[in-house]
Formats: structure tokens, C-alpha cells, sequence
């Protein structure tokens, strides 16, 4: 005979809780991986890289430690996190391309 196997309220809503809280995590890394490909699509180093005085525009003055490479550069993976936060919270559909990003002031 099977044994009878309940579950509770609160595990379910628990269990249900991480399973979209994953899914954001999983839609969030997607777009920025998107907007990487897109950006390097568009440019060949970092757009917020100064090439004359190897100064980031991101870090607001401080030497780009990775010459101007944006592709696992964390400095430009946490601006763009921010953008995503950004959209999301006003409630603004999700760029498509990394050019709209830049074009769309806040």
C-alpha cells in the first residue's frame, strides 16, 4: 500500500516561491546576455571606455583594469543588472538591443 503523502500549505507556497524567484534569476542573466552579444555586435570595446585616457565612465574616473574588454567584465555586468532593475521596476518592456539602452534616458 502507498503511503499517504501530504503537503502542507506553506511548503507548497515556499517550494512555489523558489521555482519564480529562479525563473527571474534565469529571465535577468538571459537579457544580459543579449545585451553583452548586442553590444559586441555594436562595438568593438567598451562603449563607457575612454581608449585616449584608458579611463571606465562607469566607475567615474577610475582606470579600466580590463582595456576596454566588456565581455566578463563585472564592472559593465553590474550596469547593465541595474538597467534590468531599472526597466523593471517602472514597469518598462525590456530593451532589444544594447543601442536602446543607451538612446533611453531616465
Amino acid at each position: 500500500m502507498i503511503p499517504d503523502v501530504r503537503i502542507e500549505d506553506h511548503e507548497l507556497q515556499e517550494a512555489l516561491g523558489k521555482v519564480e524567484k529562479k525563473e527571474e534569476v534565469d529571465e535577468k542573466q538571459r537579457w544580459i546576455q543579449r545585451m553583452i552579444r548586442s553590444a559586441k555586435h555594436h562595438h568593438k570595446i567598451c562603449p563607457y571606455y575612454d581608449k585616449k585616457t584608458g579611463m571606465c565612465f562607469l566607475t567615474l574616473g577610475e582606470k579600466c583594469t580590463r582595456d576596454g574588454r566588456y565581455e566578463t567584465c563585472p564592472v559593465f555586468r553590474e550596469f547593465l543588472e541595474k538597467k534590468y532593475e531599472e526597466y523593471k521596476s517602472k514597469g518598462l518592456p525590456l530593451p532589444v538591443d544594447f543601442a536602446d539602452i543607451t538612446i533611453m534616458p531616465f
